[in-house]
């Protein structure tokens, strides 16, 4: 059975990662709050009311069940799954791990080692987080340059010819990559070898662990790629629910800001709200902070200016963040913590 090293979760780590996260998300609101909101601030009440809360915990149900969801149905088609107790614990796990790590890169790795934790081997596990990141990204990326182009906020923040043009090679080099890791997995095991071989002449690993991981790399690149195509040949039904959910859970994570100004009292347009939603996701995506932390609060701010009046804009940026990534963190590091815990105590 193949093994998965555990994400490092030491608390030096994850304290260093989590105190970076918040003193750039600090950072990124006093951009907005005194560059943008032109350092107005208040805070209304009418964000406390009851109907404006239980509407967010409505949206918040459906945001975090399309999560898991779309997972779920992903691993059905590639024939396996977990008890959903375990895969809506894997839902908060994930955000926490993609919100304290660069470009999300823990969140990958710690979603494959608890699936492997629970019956799945590495490269179905792999195959499954991959293809439920790759419906995300084709969805974002078709809608981006549309938006671009058509929406009013954007035109005006002068996106000119050369930013056009790195856009279009962030998205091509990006949908390269994944087609290289979905449709040609192979080419990818001659750079992993020789990484592999690399790390042995600089004596980082010994002759038997290198033959050891060479077999496990090559067998579970392998893995992977058969894994894809049998998601591509599974149950339609299976296919066609893991994109319908990946859509429902985009479509709620992109309407929690109308929500909140809805309740605050604005006439909102729901089309303009998505598409700055859109692009704002599309931007995270390079984002090289952990959690995007800092960069999502000042393009978001600098989107919604135009809509939002000064007063309201710190309000509603970290209100749209905490429903939609610091209530996730902190269930997610709970979550970790005693899952840790009870593996510790199992093993003694």
């Amino acid at each position: 059975m193949s093994e998965v090293s555990r994400p490092d979760t030491s608390w030096r780590r994850i304290l260093i990662f989590g105190l970076l996260f918040l003193g750039l998300t600090a950072a990124g609101l006093y951009v907005v709050y005194s560059s943008v909101a032109e350092q107005n601030f208040s805070l209304d009440p009418a964000l406390f009311s009851p109907g404006l809360i239980t509407a967010c915990i409505a949206l918040l149900l459906v945001y975090f069940a399309a999560d898991g969801l779309r997972l779920h149905f992903a691993l059905k088609a590639l024939g396996h799954h977990i008890h959903f107790r375990a895969l809506f614990r894997l839902v908060f796990i994930n955000i926490f791990f993609s919100n304290v790590t660069p470009m999300a890169t823990g969140g990958g790795f710690a979603q494959v080692w608890y699936l492997r934790q629970h019956g799945v081997p590495v490269g179905v596990a792999t195959a499954a987080t991959t293809i439920r990141t790759v419906l995300a990204v084709m969805f974002i990326f078709s809608l981006t340059p549309v938006f671009l182009l058509t929406l009013a906020p954007l035109e005006k923040l002068s996106i000119g010819y050369s930013i056009g043009i790195a856009l279009a090679v962030l998205i091509l080099l990006y949908l390269s990559f994944f087609a290289v890791v979905l449709f040609r997995t192979r080419w990818l095991i001659p750079p992993l070898s020789r990484l592999v071989a690399g790390l042995h002449r600089i004596h980082l690993i010994s002759e038997d662990r290198e033959r050891h991981w060479q077999f496990k790399a090559k067998r579970e690149m392998l893995r992977f790629a058969c894994s894809f195509g049998v998601y591509m040949r599974g149950p339609k039904h299976y296919v066609g629910l893991s994109v319908l959910f990946t859509f429902v859970f985009l479509l709620s994570l992109f309407s929690f800001p109308a929500l909140l100004m809805a309740g605050l009292g604005y006439e909102v347009d729901y089309l303009l709200n998505i598409g700055l939603l859109v692009v704002t996701t599309f931007i995270m995506y390079f984002s090289p902070t952990p959690g995007a932390s800092g960069i999502s609060e000042g393009v978001f701010g600098i989107f919604f200016r135009g809509i939002l009046t000064a007063n309201h804009l710190i309000l509603v940026t970290v209100a749209w963040r905490f429903l939609t990534i610091y209530i996730g963190m902190l269930i997610g590091l709970l979550l970790m913590q005693r899952e840790l815990a009870g593996k510790a105590g199992g093993r003694e």
